[in-house]
């Protein structure tokens, strides 16, 4: 293949990529940036493209891996070490509760307020809140699907109405 023909394969195939840049960088000048590296790399790497293999395919491996990196050496840029000796990384992002004692007497309330919900939507929910799935509570109850995810609605729906302040 000749350096006209893939220089033209690439110039028709440049509009496909913008928006799948977009969707990986939800920032349209970070996506111009990831295009123009892509074509970059894809020119500098004519060598490693199979005649006959699907270019697009080429073009968004070339430009995930290029977001791919470029996260990564991001990521790695933002992490602060500690010298000390048991290396805490001072960037680690912990949620912060002002005062202990609030946090339990809220958690008490949510508590109070599943134990008063009515049997008929307390226990659906629970076994719900627990990971199970929609079919196995159904299962387990002895009630139809379509029940099930109504309780476990209306359940979401009074304990929301029961815990407004949060």
């Amino acid at each position: 293949m000749s350096t006209l023909e893939f220089n033209q394969m690439l110039l028709n195939n440049t509009e496909f990529l913008k928006p799948f840049a977009i969707t990986l960088t939800r920032d349209t000048e970070a996506a111009k940036d990831l295009v123009q590296e892509t074509m970059y790399r894809a020119l500098a790497n004519k060598d490693k493209y199979n005649v006959g293999t699907n270019i697009k395919a080429w073009l968004y491996t070339i430009m995930r891996n290029i977001f791919i990196n470029n996260y990564r050496r991001k990521a790695k840029q933002s992490t602060i070490f500690d010298s000390t000796p048991n290396e805490f990384l001072l960037n680690l992002n912990q949620g912060a509760v002002a005062n202990d004692a609030v946090a339990k007497i809220n958690l008490k309330e949510v508590q109070e307020a599943i134990h008063n919900l009515p049997e008929i939507f307390r226990n659906p929910f629970l076994l719900y809140f627990d990971g199970f799935k929609y079919h196995e509570i159904a299962d387990m109850l002895g009630e139809p699907l379509g029940t099930i995810k109504s309780r476990i609605h209306f359940a979401r729906k009074l304990l929301k109405n029961q815990l407004q302040r949060y």
